[in-house]
């Protein structure tokens, strides 16, 4: 069936989306001005729980319950989801004394929810709840209850759950905000639950894991001809060559750079050695250090590439800008 055209009214939309806007920040702005001590009580429930958070809830607000369920997991409160629907017929049974269960429904009354909560009372399971219902089932059986309750919902027909649910995942996430926040749960917490995003990356990735090691790392002594050197680091693709002593302590660095300018102010290079053009005092970083501060190295000297040394100042490794790239740290 070929669709029906539709004239766009472009102002028409516009303005039904800044009345959405409107509709749904009011609602989230009414519940900051009605939370009181049931709020504190539902943080402390969570708190003293020794299982997980149960998130619970059926349709949008199911929709909402995983949301708030994953955020509750990666910021320190281990949770999961369980559809009602699926708990009455065994589901139920992941569900234990140690935990709390978090029901989100905007009426309270939502069939599938409101046949298992007696089962959950019998069974001791605490409940904080979640929902504009203030009388309802839902509520009765609920150890705390946090109004989610909204005037009117954002959709022009009142019907479709628009403003409701974003009151509730606004609700949800100020719990998560005050349990990490109540557990002391920093930046190095966030990154162990989210190794594959960003700041995962940042704060887990140490110089050891991108570094170049063994026989990658382009390294010459003192007394290396220019020609030598010049072979160490083609062959090894770094753009730089560590110059080391007998102990293999680093005494110095050549770069690509280093060989422009040379070339440029038209010194003769041929009988040169290593020492003779090395930069000496090199910028060094550690094998435990973050790859991030090697970064930041990097970026503060504006240079490309950084040697790695241990304790003693023995070279250990190196890395340029393009390793920390590949890792994605940069």
């Amino acid at each position: 069936m070929n669709p029906v055209p539709v004239k766009l009214d472009a102002e028409q939309v516009l303005n039904l989306a800044r009345k959405t806007f409107e509709i749904e920040a009011a609602a989230v702005l009414g519940m900051s001005k009605r939370l009181g001590g049931e709020f504190a009580q539902a943080v402390e429930l969570v708190l003293a729980c020794r299982g997980r958070v149960v998130v619970m809830g059926m349709g949008k607000s199911g929709h909402i319950g995983r949301k708030i369920a994953a955020t509750l997991a990666s910021t320190g409160t281990p949770a999961m989801f369980v559809h009602p629907a699926e708990a009455s017929h065994g589901d139920l049974g992941m569900i234990t004394g140690q935990d709390v269960v978090l029901a989100i429904s905007n009426s309270g009354e939502s069939e599938e929810l409101t046949v298992i909560l007696p089962v959950l009372s019998r069974q001791g399971v605490p409940m904080i709840a979640i929902t504009g219902g203030a009388q309802s089932a839902l509520a009765r059986h609920a150890r705390v209850t946090l109004d989610s309750s909204v005037a009117v919902e954002a959709c022009p027909l009142n019907l479709a759950p628009t403003a409701s649910t974003t009151a509730q995942l606004a609700m949800g996430d100020a719990l998560a905000v005050a349990l990490l926040d109540v557990r002391g749960f920093r930046e190095e917490d966030f990154a162990r639950s989210h190794p594959g995003g960003a700041l995962g990356r940042k704060l887990l990735t140490h110089v050891s894991d991108v570094m170049r090691s063994g026989d990658a790392v382009p390294q010459v002594r003192r007394d290396t001809s220019f020609s030598d050197l010049m072979r160490e680091m083609s062959a090894k693709g770094l753009g730089a060559s560590a110059v080391i002593d007998d102990a293999r302590r680093v005494i110095g660095i050549f770069t690509d750079g280093d060989l422009r300018r040379l070339v440029e102010k038209g010194v003769d290079l041929r009988s040169s050695k290593a020492g003779d053009v090395m930069h000496a005092g090199p910028r060094t970083v550690r094998a435990d250090s973050l790859a991030v501060e090697a970064a930041a190295l990097m970026e503060q000297h504006r240079i490309t590439s950084v040697l790695v040394v241990d304790e003693a100042g023995v070279l250990c490794g190196a890395l340029n800008s393009n390793d920390l790239m590949r890792a994605k740290v940069i």
